[in-house]
């Protein structure tokens, strides 16, 4: 990992239509923050991006007056992204918007398959922004606004001067059903520190882990107290699910068992996350997936204190808790 430091960070910008990402857009590239941003866009004109500070709109990518640079896709992120890592000046980050209906997984997973992507980028978050004062519709008849906060790493909850703090504290404790994970910020106008979202090494468990290293113990307490709820859970609602082993992990059964799941049910499992206490080695195996596309690597030593537990948090659809639990118990050395 000689060239590690030369990774520049990318986030992925997230969100449905309307909710702010325009805005937060627009203060990346017109904002004096001293730093050399490069974001890519789907579409100049549906992102309303002010076309005084674009020169030339039908080139593909455009110097803004604050040294960032904006570009569009028209196809192929992975060859925008090739373009932007041989430019001779050097960016501190990466911003990639999808489009407000997308589901930002593709977007993701381009930084964990493509080998050139990963050798000079990291994917560093996926940020969503969400709209206080419509979430609650969204996630009613929108299943992609539900996605968007089951990807994220880090929500900014944005208009939150449109509703009222009893409204907000609803809407929070919503998101935490869908994941437990994410940091939440709230916001108003979209307006944040760009370093409270850019360069955070959010999406990278293995320093959130570092950080904290109870990080995936969250998913546990709000599993057990939604389930006290009058209504049940609907079968297609997102929510969150962890499973865990005392016992050492069996690396082969381990991956046969992982790789089978996330192939027969990857659809249904947007993110997967894990720490392992692998039969054989004292290191910390950490893991983690969007929908089928996995990684995982030894991360260094077991904490002393830790009791060597192995923990895996699924976020999606139709968990089926029992033979989750079954198949990861089915992978004790």
């Amino acid at each position: 990992m000689a060239d590690a430091p030369t990774q520049i960070p990318v986030t992925v910008l997230t969100g449905y239509l309307g909710a702010g990402k325009t805005t937060l857009l627009n203060r990346v590239l017109t904002e004096n923050h001293g730093k050399k941003y490069a974001v890519i866009v789907n579409e100049f004109g549906e992102i309303g991006i002010d076309n005084d500070l674009v020169v030339g709109a039908d080139e593909e990518v455009f110097e803004m007056n604050n040294g960032c640079i904006c570009c569009t896709v028209r196809g192929d992120l992975i060859r925008i992204i090739g373009g932007l890592i041989k430019r001779k000046d050097k960016f501190d980050a990466i911003l990639v918007e999808t489009t407000g209906l997308a589901d930002p997984a593709p977007v993701a997973q381009t930084f964990f398959t493509d080998d050139d992507v990963k050798k000079r980028t990291r994917l560093d978050s996926i940020v969503t922004v969400v709209d206080a004062k419509h979430v609650g519709l969204r996630l009613e008849d929108a299943d992609e606004a539900e996605e968007q906060i089951a990807f994220a790493d880090v929500i900014l909850l944005n208009k939150t001067d449109l509703v009222s703090k009893e409204e907000l504290a609803r809407i929070e404790d919503r998101i935490k059903t869908i994941n437990p994970f994410a940091k939440v910020h709230h916001t108003v106008r979209s307006n944040i520190a760009l370093d409270k979202i850019l360069d955070r090494g959010s999406f990278d468990l293995n320093r959130i882990i570092g950080l904290d290293p109870d990080f995936l113990e969250g998913g546990h307490d709000h599993h057990h107290h939604h389930h006290d709820h009058a209504n049940p859970l609907h079968d297609e609602e997102i929510r969150s699910l962890s499973v865990m082993l005392d016992k050492p992990v069996d690396a082969a059964k381990f991956s046969d068992w992982i790789s089978g799941l996330l192939m027969a049910e990857g659809q249904n499992i947007l993110r997967s996350k894990g720490i392992l206490n692998m039969d054989k080695s004292d290191q910390r195996y950490v893991f983690q997936a969007v929908h089928m596309v996995s990684e995982g690597s030894f991360t260094g030593p077991w904490p002393a204190k830790d009791k060597r537990k192995s923990r895996l948090v699924f976020i999606g659809r139709k968990l089926n808790e029992k033979s989750l639990r079954e198949g990861f118990a089915a992978c004790a050395a």
